[in-house]
């Protein structure tokens, strides 16, 4: 009898526990994968379009190349002169753009790991780099105030884009190429016309810097990161804000949209990336792993698995699939 009590005592405890285990909060996880190979913070994190390759720019000058099924370093590419701000995949994940506190953009031949073009033309770092939907234009935003546009195939600059009275830290084209969003040092979100160069709206709301904007996969949405701790969505055909979603302590240098539209991450100079349900605007989860400040997030093209980058010099691969 007592045989049976404690074996009953005992699938009772195996069944709490499993229960615990299935009710365990993302913010308890740990990441899949940690990859381990840059010497310095990692700036900026960018998913290939197929899904099989990770790059991350470091402030060790270098980029690496990731294989994402097994996490293991296929490639480091080096040749920047200073840290690497940022990287970006052309759509048909061939080329790598990178750029750098060295005021250069280099884009990379993917497959071979050579450099195929350097881009200079900034006066001084360049924070951020964004290639339109068509892979034929790359935009670039600056520390000397400017946006610039480049025709890939010559590396010839296109145009400039000047109405910023501050660093430009980040930009993003719409899901149909039309539209370019800059945020700035300036505190403001500037949208643009890519066919003709010309500014179309500010977006004022954020009391200070706008480290990170990116739209919607549907493109009706720009959300924004900002040194004032909040993500802020804005409706991109009004220019008016939507909602502020508040929950980190520190600066938020980081945003970007789940595949689907329907989760946002966010990473902060708090240590911590959290999702977001863009419906609602609640927080979803709080996903804690890094010890020191998260740089970058992006989510795979499957959207199952988010990256980030950390001062820490780590990149993290976190499961998202359940979004729960």
């Amino acid at each position: 009898m007592k045989t049976n009590v404690g074996r009953m005592l005992g699938a009772m405890w195996l069944c709490v526990a499993c229960l615990g285990l299935l009710l365990l909060p993302l913010s308890a996880q740990e990441p899949k994968i940690a990859l381990k190979g840059h010497t310095k913070p990692v700036w900026s994190v960018a998913y290939s379009p197929d899904g099989k390759t990770l790059a991350s720019g470091s402030n060790d000058k270098t980029i690496k190349l990731w294989d994402v099924t097994t996490g293991k370093e296929q490639a480091s590419l080096q040749g920047h002169t200073d840290g690497v701000m940022s990287v970006a995949f052309s759509p048909d994940s061939k080329t790598l753009a990178s750029a750098s506190y060295d005021q250069a953009i280099m884009l990379w031949d993917v497959a071979t790991g050579k450099e195929q073009a350097t881009l200079m033309g900034h006066t001084q770092q360049v924070r951020s780099v964004s290639y339109s939907p068509d892979g034929k234009t790359l935009a670039s935003g600056s520390g000397d105030h400017t946006i610039k546009l480049w025709d890939v195939a010559t590396g010839k600059e296109q145009a400039t884009l000047k109405g910023h009275i501050a660093a430009v830290w980040s930009v993003s084209y719409s899901p149909d190429g039309k539209t370019l969003a800059s945020g700035s040092l300036d505190d403001t979100i500037k949208l643009w016309d890519v066919a003709t160069g010309k500014e179309q709206a500010t977006l004022k709301g954020h009391s200070r810097f706008v480290t990170s904007v990116v739209f919607s996969p549907d493109g009706k949405t720009l959300a924004s990161g900002s040194s004032d701790q909040t993500i802020r969505l804005w409706d991109v055909a009004t220019g008016k804000e939507k909602a502020t979603l508040k929950g980190h302590t520190g600066e938020v240098v980081s945003v970007a949209y789940r595949p689907d539209g329907k989760m946002l991450a966010s990473g902060s100079y708090d240590q911590t990336i959290k999702l977001w349900n863009v419906e609602t605007g609640k927080e979803q989860a709080t996903l804690k792993g890094h010890t020191n400040q998260v740089y970058s997030v992006a989510f795979s093209p499957d959207g199952k698995t988010l990256a980030s980058g950390s001062w820490d010099g780590t990149i993290k691969l976190w499961d998202v699939a359940s979004g729960k």
